[in-house]
């Protein structure tokens, strides 16, 4: 099997034997930080752990370790690096959402080479590896023509995470975007971004298992990324990078335009 599909199949097994089995059926706890998690995350951490060396011998950065694994990690396999959330929308999980997916993102020298994005409760699955374009289920994303008007656009925006005030205070007064979405998931927000369902992109700071592998299935679909300070992306902060994004090249341009000279 190519490695793609091996990827696939490892998150199919561990959603059907780890994450699903306890949806609606978990406590929660919270971390240092104040994000929840629970035994699941913790489950299908380690399953990702056994598994995906065993597909490329490159070790696994999961959002469950401390920092000082995950930095670690980081400088010592710039070469290759698996890098995996076992449950991105944990607040959805343990609330019953049904908007939550396990992410894992392969990265070589800071850049992400291959990705795949699984939602169990719709049987998505998202991926891409890069050169190679860019799927879900087997359908080309993405998924239906895409226009490019902003003022029709829909828009999924994070504004906790921006630190400019008056950005933040635009975009809930007079965003160019025709309406504006938030549920809960970076991963899955990559995913729909890419298959055109949303048309626009912004989120002030993402972690890097949050990025790792929607940013290669947005470009591989032909979507176009920047951050709030860079217009290369990839050259930005690695622990929190933010994101302007659209997946068509001429809405790209008009919102990266109207986010960046309103900050």
């Amino acid at each position: 099997m190519q490695v793609l599909e091996q990827v696939m199949q490892v998150l199919r097994n561990v959603a059907r034997d780890e994450v699903m089995p306890r949806f609606l059926h978990v406590g929660k706890s919270r971390k240092d930080d104040g994000t929840l998690f629970t035994e699941a995350d913790m489950a299908c951490q380690q399953a990702l752990q056994r598994e995906l060396p065993a597909i490329l011998p490159h070790p696994v950065l999961g959002e469950e370790m401390s920092k000082e694994e995950q930095d670690a990690l980081w400088v010592a396999n710039q070469a290759g690096l698996w890098v995996v959330d076992p449950i991105d929308g944990t607040t959805n999980f343990v609330n019953g959402l049904p908007y939550f997916a396990i992410s894992v993102g392969l990265m070589v020298n800071g850049k992400s080479e291959l990705g795949v994005i699984y939602n169990p409760v719709s049987d998505e699955m998202f991926y891409a590896r890069r050169g190679l374009g860019a799927w879900m289920n087997g359908r080309r994303l993405p998924l239906k023509s895409i226009h490019n008007c902003i003022g029709d656009a829909i828009a999924s925006i994070e504004v906790k995470y921006l630190r400019s005030a008056k950005l933040a205070a635009r975009i809930g007064s007079v965003a160019p975007c025709g309406s504006q979405r938030n549920m809960g998931s970076s991963t899955l927000d990559w995913c729909f971004l890419a298959a055109g369902r949303y048309d626009l992109y912004l989120h002030g700071g993402q972690r890097l298992w949050d990025y790792a592998a929607g940013a290669v299935i947005l470009e591989e679909a032909g979507g176009r990324i920047a951050s709030l300070a860079c217009d290369d992306y990839w050259s930005d902060a690695v622990w929190k990078r933010s994101v302007i994004a659209a997946i068509d090249p001429e809405l790209f341009v008009q919102w990266h335009r109207w986010v960046r000279g309103n900050q």
